[in-house]
């Protein structure tokens, strides 16, 4: 079965039954995009009775389909999920309903509609307890128990290595800055030619392809991130590994530092943060992040001016190389 928002419902129906995914009686009514998906095909499926979601991996980056990806990284998600969901925070994840292995499909909790929050990019804001609430959830995860070998998830990072560690620092990677914004460019040529900023991004991306240490999101930014009324839920663990710690506290603080403008969201995390911690480490994959987001493929929603992007290149190299 692939998935698809143009699947027949009776097709659905039938193939949910041949799982033992429904319940007696239960039928596929319709079905509906919950958002937009990047790495997979992600449906809501509606059916007399209730609601759920279906993910399903390609071997291929959802959004960007001439980017391969690791079919089986659904599996990884599958195997975050079950290894939280005897912990604390557990309410704040979807709860795993089935897994199809041979159909690269994994079934979850509808958690209801509500919005991700890339809206922060846009408000240039985010609550004090918001931050608090996605610190501790961070905190959550890296304090998890895993039960057995945590699959190392290293394909999917070797491709995420890529994006965020290599490809933005290349003289000729084929992107059109300007395209995005003009001035970019130029912005980006003193990053490219920076020997000794090159030489710690490429220290920091060895130490993510490293295996070893807490349970990670991997992906810990706020398209992960999913507000419904005062709740705050946290979705897509595919690039789940076990690496540093400092990783998902970096990529986070980055993100809020480019939504809100303020380096002060460095403090407010690591003090809101309950393990020990490298901050120097964290600063440097912040800045890493930063940089990235701003002169790499993976750009965001970021309506900035250049001087803007300017300052918080500035403030990346300097984490960087801190």
């Amino acid at each position: 079965m692939i998935l698809s928002s143009e699947n027949n419902t009776v097709a659905l129906t039938t193939f949910f039954n041949k799982h033992n995914i429904l319940l007696e009686n239960e039928v596929v009514k319709a079905i509906e995009i919950p958002g937009e998906g990047n790495m997979n095909v992600v449906l809501r499926i509606i059916t007399n009775t209730r609601t759920f979601i279906a993910k399903q991996s390609r071997p291929f980056v959802q959004k960007y389909q001439d980017i391969p990806a690791p079919i089986d990284r659904i599996s990884v998600e599958h195997q975050f999920y079950k290894n939280i969901d005897k912990g604390s925070i557990n309410r704040s994840f979807p709860k795993p309903l089935h897994f199809i292995p041979e159909h690269h499909m994994l079934i979850i909790e509808d958690l209801g509609y509500g919005d991700d929050m890339t809206s922060i990019y846009a408000t240039r804001n985010i609550s004090d307890k918001t931050t608090e609430t996605l610190t501790q959830i961070a905190s959550g995860i890296h304090s998890t128990s895993i039960s057995k070998a945590f699959p190392e998830n290293l394909e999917l990072r070797k491709l995420n290595h890529q994006h965020i560690f290599v490809l933005p620092f290349l003289a000729d990677n084929g992107f059109s800055l300007n395209s995005v914004q003009n001035g970019l460019l130029e912005l980006a040529q003193p990053i490219k030619d920076h020997s000794s900023l090159k030489e710690n991004i490429t220290n920091l991306g060895n130490l993510y392809l490293k295996t070893g240490g807490v349970l990670l999101h991997g992906d810990y930014y706020p398209g992960s991130w999913l507000q419904q009324n005062k709740n705050v839920f946290v979705l897509d663990p595919e690039f789940s590994f076990m690496g540093p710690a400092e990783f998902d506290l970096g990529v986070m603080i980055a993100h809020l530092v480019m939504a809100t403008g303020k380096k002060t969201m460095f403090n407010k995390v690591i003090d809101n943060y309950n393990l020990p911690i490298n901050t120097t480490l964290v600063k440097a994959f912040a800045g890493s992040e930063i940089i990235r987001r701003i002169i790499g493929l993976a750009q965001l929603p970021l309506q900035r001016t250049i001087k803007e992007k300017q300052q918080l290149l500035n403030l990346a190299t300097t984490w960087v190389l801190n």
